[in-house]
């Protein structure tokens, strides 16, 4: 059994997985579809937004000055000059003693300065008559409820920046300047291979012995939820020949994840098939759960270099793992900055065991109470039992050094639930 001190740490591994990633090319993409992508251009105003100065309220453009002084005893009262709503230019100008009503969003007309809202009229005691003229209740200050042109974007000025992650927000704004698609970083295109005699695919008959395969499916669901596109490769038998062919298969993908066989035991032959069509790198780290992985680079066609990421057949071990090795290397194939999964300080309600120098993620329920987050564990931490990853929105992290942490200690969660940042 190889002992902790002979194993490199998370940091190393991670260190040594992303050398070997590089930030992808760029692609045109429609703007939906960019959500959470990096921008790989700039994005400047080709007009103004709003492009002319519109009413915030339904109510009357009017000059300000014809309010000054008005009141519930005392209305001014004007004459209505026409109407204007959103999508259309208004016919008429506002002068003295007159007033035009308008809708939300329309452009304000000529000649006012202020628009007052439909509450502090006469307007309902008035319909349904024609409405000839309008008693203004309150007086209105000058730009009084008026949206200014360019107030949110300026023609011509840098609004997106390359390098931002977008998100929804983003993505409106893009609308709101008219563009369609967007150039931006594409998106990693991400094999995923399970291994092993004993897997069976979904809706075939389990029978004794065997089990069905999901560790393809969570590792798809998370390559997906960090951006990659996820290409399921089916099932590896447990011979150098079968697995190789399989692996052939796959190597047009962006990265290469493989669950299983990276251990000491006899059918353990991913690594076998690394030293045979590319490197190794590494395949034991001082974590736990997560301890057996492989990492290399497969000789694809041409000058074409695969990654390739072995990850431990166990579902909680491989999820775990991909969350530390994984999901920062599509990140930086996405061309994210930062890495770093999302982490919170807490106070942990239970006392947690590391018995043998490793790094240890345990699966942990985080609330917050009274502005403090606190963490328990999702029950049994056993490396099969994936209802526990199910159940959990946090990893509690031991570190390497420390042997055990009491309940009330304060400890550092990685969040599983929250979004990633550029």
């Amino acid at each position: 059994m190889r002992m902790a001190r002979d194993m490199i740490s998370v940091e190393e591994a991670q260190d040594k997985i992303l050398s070997y990633i590089s930030v992808l090319e760029t692609e045109a993409a429609a703007i939906l579809d960019s959500l959470g992508q990096v921008l790989a251009e700039d994005i400047y105003a080709p007009f103004s937004v709003p492009p002319l100065d519109n009413s915030a309220m339904d109510g009357y453009a009017v000059l300000a000055e014809n309010t000054r002084g008005a009141g519930q005893a005392s209305p001014k009262v004007l004459k209505v000059i026409g109407q204007v709503a959103a999508g259309y230019l208004p016919s008429g100008e506002v002068g003295l003693g007159t007033a035009m009503r308008i809708m939300t969003g329309a452009p304000i007309p000529s000649g006012a300065d202020a628009v007052a809202p439909f509450e502090d009229t006469d307007e309902v005691q008035r319909l349904p008559a024609p409405l000839t003229h309008i008693a203004i209740l309150r007086e209105v200050a000058k730009g009084a409820n008026i949206r200014r042109a360019g107030e949110d974007i300026a023609v011509g000025e840098l609004v997106l920046g390359q390098g931002i992650v977008l998100h929804p927000s983003q993505i409106g704004i893009l609308a709101s300047l008219g563009r369609s698609e967007v150039r931006v970083i594409r998106r990693p295109v991400i094999g995923i291979l399970a291994t092993g005699d004993e897997l069976v695919e979904l809706g075939e008959t389990l029978a004794p012995g065997k089990i069905y395969n999901s560790n393809s499916f969570s590792l798809a669901a998370q390559v997906r939820r960090y951006g990659g596109v996820p290409r399921l490769l089916g099932i590896a038998k447990d011979t150098l020949s079968h697995l190789e062919a399989k692996i052939k298969e796959g190597l047009d993908v962006d990265m290469l994840i493989t669950s299983a066989g990276v251990s000491t035991g006899d059918y353990d032959v991913v690594k076998d098939v690394l030293a045979a069509q590319g490197e190794i790198a590494f395949w034991t780290v001082r974590m736990k759960p997560g301890k057996p992985l492989a990492f290399g680079v497969l000789r694809g066609g041409g000058d074409n270099r695969v990654p390739h990421l072995g990850l431990p057949g166990n579902p909680v071990s491989s999820m775990i793992a991909f969350e530390q090795f994984g999901r920062p290397a599509i990140l930086k194939m996405l061309g994210y900055k930062n890495w770093a999964k999302p982490t919170v300080e807490a106070t942990l309600e239970e006392p947690i065991k590391n018995s043998d120098g490793r790094r240890v993620f345990a699966r942990a329920i985080v609330t917050k109470r009274q502005g403090q987050y606190f963490a328990r564990l999702t029950g049994p931490q056993g490396s099969g039992i994936l209802t526990s990853m199910a159940q959990a929105n946090g990893l509690v992290v031991v570190p390497e050094d420390v042997p055990k942490v009491e309940a009330g200690d304060r400890v550092k969660v990685q969040m599983l639930d929250w979004g990633e940042e550029s």
